[in-house]
Order: C-alpha cells, then sequence, then structure tokens
C-alpha cells in the first residue's frame, strides 16, 4: 500500500478518535473505516471498543505488550506529530525510507490508550472502573517512557508534574471524586492501586470520621504516602538549615582552627622587614564564631475551612520542615469558626491532618485571640497568615488586631493560598488594606513562601 494511502488510514484513526473524545455517539461511517483500518492491520477490533481495558486486549493478543511500550516516545514516531503533518513528502510517498504501514499501526494503538484513558465519561463510578482506569493509565505512562504511576504522583516523574502528568492526576482525582470512597478504601488491593493526590486527601479528610477498621487503616495510609512525597519535594525548595547571625558579643576562641590568617597579615603589614624579608607579628586576630541562639519563632496560621484544602496540607508540611531546624520555633493554629492549637503535633503533619476538621466559616479574631500570646520577643516573630481572609462576620476586627500586631515589631506575612499551582485568592477588601500596610499578600505559589520564611530566618 502507497505512502499516501496510509496517510489516509492514519487520518481516518484520529477523526475518530476525536469525535469519541468529544461525543459519545458513533460516527457510523468513521466507526465501519476505521474497523476496515484495524482488520487490516491484523490488529483485533477490540483496539476500537472502549470497553475493552488494554489489559483485556495484552491477555489475548500477548505479542502487542512489547509494541505498547514506549509507544509514545521519542524513539517512536509521534502520532500527534503525523496527524498535524501527515508525515509524506508533496508527492504522497514518504520519501525518507520510513515505514508508512507501521506508523499507521502506532496510531491505531496509540489512539486506543488515549481514548480509555482520556474519555473517562460523566456519573458515578465503581471501584472496578476506577481500577480499570489506572490500569489504563499505567499503560499510557509506559507508552511515553515512564513507569506505571509516576505522572500520577505529586511531583510528576520526569515531567515534573506538568502537561501529560499533570491532566492524568486531575482525570485521577475528579474518577475519585465520583465514586464510593469508602468500597475502595475497604478493599486493600484497590486501596494499594489509588494514587495519593490533593483531591483524594481532601476526601479523606472530609471522610475520616466516618472510617474504621481496614478502612481507616488504608486511609491513613494514602495520607502519610502524599504527606512523604510533598515533604520531600518542599526540603528541596527549603534546601538548607538556616544558620545563625554571629554573635560578636561574645570573644572568639584563639584557637588555631579559628585563625584569621588574612586579617592577622593585613594588620601586621606595617610590621614587614624589608632588610629580613620577614613580617612580624605582634598581635594575632581569630574569626568569631558563635551564633546567637535565641530561636526566631514562627506563628502559622491556617484557615481550614473547605475553600483552603490544599494550603492546610502544604501549609502543614512546610511547617513540620521548618520546625526540624535547629533554631527555630514553630507554632500551629487551625481555624474556621474555632481555633485550635496544633503545635505539640507540628513535627508530625500527618497526625496534624488527622485532627484537621476541614469546612465551616471564617472566624479570625477567634484564632488571633490564641495566637496573640505566643508572641514573646516580637521584634524575633513572624507570623504567617494563611486565608482567603473571607470572614465569617465583620472584616475589621481581625485587621485592627493584624495592625496591632505589626506595630509591635512582629513581622506579619499574609498568604492568600499556598498551592502548586500558585493560584490566588483573596477578600479585595483586605487585600487593599494589606497592601497600604506595607504588608502586600505574598503570591500564592509555595516557593514564595518559603523564599519569605527564609529571609525571616537568615
Amino acid at each position: 500500500m502507497t505512502a499516501d494511502a496510509d496517510f489516509h488510514r492514519r487520518q481516518v484513526i484520529y477523526w475518530r478518535l476525536i469525535a469519541r473524545l468529544f461525543s459519545r455517539e458513533e460516527q457510523a461511517t468513521l466507526e465501519a473505516a476505521s474497523l476496515a483500518v484495524v482488520e487490516d492491520l491484523g490488529l483485533p477490533a477490540a483496539l476500537l471498543d472502549p470497553s475493552v481495558s488494554i489489559d483485556n486486549i495484552v491477555q489475548r493478543h500477548p505479542d502487542l505488550a512489547a509494541e505498547f511500550d514506549g509507544l509514545m516516545t521519542a524513539q517512536n514516531l509521534d502520532p500527534a506529530a503525523d496527524a498535524a503533518t501527515g508525515g509524506e513528502v508533496a508527492d504522497g510517498s514518504a520519501g525518507d525510507g520510513r515505514d508508512t504501514a507501521a506508523e499507521v499501526r502506532r496510531a491505531a494503538l496509540a489512539a486506543k490508550l488515549l481514548l480509555n484513558v482520556f474519555d473517562t465519561g460523566a456519573g458515578s463510578v465503581s471501584a472496578t472502573q476506577l481500577a480499570r482506569w489506572q490500569s489504563d493509565a499505567g499503560w499510557l505512562e509506559r507508552a511515553l517512557g515512564e513507569e506505571p504511576g509516576s505522572l500520577r504522583r505529586q511531583g510528576g516523574g520526569a515531567r515534573d508534574g506538568q502537561g501529560m502528568g499533570g491532566t492524568l492526576g486531575e482525570l485521577e482525582g475528579d474518577l475519585v471524586s465520583r465514586m464510593q470512597l469508602r468500597e475502595v478504601l475497604a478493599d486493600p488491593l484497590l486501596a494499594a492501586q489509588l494514587t495519593p493526590s490533593m483531591s483524594l486527601i481532601e476526601q479523606l479528610l472530609r471522610d475520616k470520621s466516618n472510617l474504621s477498621g481496614v478502612a481507616l487503616a488504608n486511609a491513613k495510609s494514602l495520607i502519610r504516602r502524599f504527606v512523604d512525597e510533598v515533604a520531600a519535594v518542599l526540603r528541596t525548595q527549603v534546601e538548607r538549615t538556616a544558620t545563625g547571625k554571629i554573635d560578636r558579643s561574645v570573644p572568639p576562641k584563639r584557637v588555631f582552627r579559628n585563625l584569621d590568617l588574612d586579617r592577622t597579615i593585613w594588620k601586621n603589614l606595617t610590621n614587614w622587614s624589608p632588610d629580613d624579608q620577614k613580617l612580624y607579628v605582634d598581635r594575632l586576630f581569630y574569626r568569631h564564631t558563635a551564633s546567637k541562639t535565641t530561636p526566631s519563632r514562627l506563628i502559622v496560621v491556617v484557615d481550614q475551612s473547605g475553600s483552603m484544602v490544599d494550603s492546610m496540607v502544604n501549609c502543614t508540611i512546610l511547617a513540620s520542615i521548618f520546625a526540624g531546624l535547629p533554631r527555630v520555633d514553630v507554632h500551629l493554629i487551625a481555624y474556621d469558626t474555632r481555633a485550635v492549637d496544633l503545635t505539640p503535633w507540628v513535627h508530625d503533619p500527618f497526625e496534624v491532618l488527622l485532627r484537621t476538621n476541614l469546612g465551616g466559616g471564617n472566624d479570625g479574631p477567634v484564632a488571633m485571640a490564641m495566637a496573640r500570646p505566643k508572641i514573646a520577643e516580637p521584634a524575633n516573630t513572624a507570623m504567617v497568615w494563611i486565608s482567603d481572609f473571607y470572614e465569617f462576620g465583620a472584616s475589621q476586627p481581625l485587621y485592627d488586631s493584624i495592625v496591632a500586631v505589626q506595630r509591635s515589631g512582629v513581622r506579619f506575612i499574609p498568604v492568600g493560598s499556598v498551592t502548586s499551582s500558585g493560584q490566588n485568592i483573596v477578600n479585595p477588601w483586605f487585600r487593599q488594606r494589606f497592601k497600604d500596610l506595607g504588608t502586600p499578600v505574598v503570591s500564592g505559589h509555595i516557593r514564595k513562601l518559603v523564599f519569605e520564611l527564609k529571609n525571616f530566618l537568615a
């Protein structure tokens, strides 16, 4: 068959894929033409049936497993690029020695992967459907040259959670939100296949009071896995332990390892003897090495209302990382219409999250009443307040207390949200007043908050 004919066969495959993704109704002409292409290639007709999983196809046709592996990597021709360019020169022939029939075969296999993964339908989802989607997504990841599950985890594997990886994570989160989660958690095998994500963790935190036994144990395991993954990413952003400022009120120890050789030479240059060609040293200089040991105090206040779940999870983990630094005293308060002091568990974000009670409104003054007594040395204290600042009642009382705290010498850092995406929603009334106060709301990306906190500790 000519390269021109192969080009048209690929177009049939791609047009059917697009039609099925945007409309679940079959297009008779495209279905018939696609079936003819698949059968002519010697491929199973089940490739065109969205209800058949990749696992089922591979079980029936084991030789196809090797073809799916690495199918969409750089080593193989990108089917999507073929769809855009046709892959041929003007006269309809390949012109470069490529096997255009093989490209049609790859296109048919790739279309099956893409349709099974991206056509998730609507309505409720059963545990079986979720498990099948996760398996198909694993085959797509293998086709992209990734380990199964890698593009759905926090950080997104080699693609860093962006593009295809970020999309797969969102699709899985949507499927999880449409299913009876308790059914999955009660089955250890199904629960082990769940990929921890922010949407899943939100559901677990909201439903934890209704879980028990095996389901609760599996929920805790998923939360801890997610916490560990996020913590690993944040630790690389914090980079290294902040060191204390040199305390020059403490005389340096007069030992050889503290000898400041450059300064000693510079200060004794007047004792240089041209005749002897020697430098006579009458005074030694030593480096100060003692650091101030008074810890910097961070008071982190986090809004745990329903709109701030992402921030609650990220800030809880971030607080635990800074709490692990040698000279940082971290206090953590969560609030909605009530406030709870989570400081005793600040080193273990997993335990903190289990003690949160997501939902409800915002009553900032209640949280401030708990936070202010923790201010011992204002000049040595930073208060990080993470909220959308949409108050349950009047806004003025919270703002007045914030002004008072800042004027006492505390470094007040308002944060609209702390997410991986950087989205930032803040009550405009507060946003303008914080700007007028000289403490503009920190950008929603967590890297910005890490930068602000490290500056405070420097």
